[in-house]
């Protein structure tokens, strides 16, 4: 290492530096340590919860404590200067007829964010989740629906639509691995035919690759991490699975191409 190089690190530049790195460090580990006591005292409600209550009104109950955890937990985030949200465009969805929410899917924070402006949504959440006995006595509590087997997670969505609840699914089936936006699956489209229901399109928007695919948790992204939510076109219930799958992902190639994205693959940390 040459002088110059020894006195931009050890200078004012390299001081602020690594102070900002031991802050963003901090705020990271300080977010995972929240969110599992979270998690924590939702499980250890939800065991009460449904134990003595009925299906239908731990269901309610279940949901509504999801989103006011949620909430807070973001709130949390927002406050220690770890993230920013703009998520007010989801609040126009609320008391609106049961529809399937369909976002793009660039981060773990996805569900946690629209979860936390619509209470009384279902989700399809992967089975090893639901399954988990940390993280998913909360989300049977709220009667969430596993994502296989398919025909059982067809018939659950379609039947928690007919009761009037939103349902939110990702069309990409995962975390999206090519950006903008990755290969959608038909499920959107044969859960929407079957219910009747409405597709509300929403355009998640972020300016890091954060708990993104790939993203370990071991990595400190650049602080504040930006998140926007903004809603698309509402399509009508399909009547051809295929030709709605193909219309869906083109349209959602078209929007992606402009949002803030960060380039694929994501620059790692080192």
């Amino acid at each position: 290492m040459d002088h110059e190089s020894a006195v931009v690190l050890t200078g004012p530049r390299g001081v602020h530096a690594s102070r900002r790195a031991l802050h963003e460090s901090i705020r990271l580990h300080l977010g995972f340590l929240v969110l599992g006591l979270i998690c924590l005292a939702v499980s250890l409600t939800a065991f009460a919860l449904r134990a003595v209550l009925p299906r239908v009104m731990s269901k309610k109950i279940g949901r509504r404590i999801v989103t006011v955890s949620a909430r807070g937990y973001l709130r949390f985030l927002a406050l220690m200067g770890a993230c920013r949200f703009d998520l007010d465009e989801l609040d126009a969805l609320r008391g609106m007829p049961a529809m399937i929410i369909a976002p793009n899917h660039p981060s773990l924070l996805d569900a946690v964010m629209i979860l936390s402006r619509l209470p009384d949504a279902a989700c399809i959440m992967k089975a090893d989740i639901v399954n988990n006995v940390f993280f998913g006595v909360g989300a049977r509590l709220a009667g969430y629906i596993r994502n296989t087997p398919l025909r059982t997670m067809v018939q659950l969505g379609v039947a928690d639509l007919h009761q009037g609840s939103h349902l939110l699914l990702f069309p990409e089936g995962t975390r999206t691995s090519t950006f903008p936006v990755g290969a959608m699956q038909g499920t959107t489209g044969l859960i929407a035919k079957n219910a009747g229901v409405a597709v509300q399109t929403v355009f998640i928007e972020t300016n890091s690759g954060f708990l993104g695919k790939g993203w370990s948790v071991m990595w400190t992204p650049k602080m504040p991490i930006t998140y926007r939510i903004r809603l698309g076109k509402r399509f009508d219930p399909p009547k051809h699975t295929g030709r709605f799958v193909k219309e869906l992902e083109e349209y959602f190639q078209a929007e992606m191409a402009h949002a803030q994205l960060p380039e694929f693959p994501v620059k790692r940390p080192s």
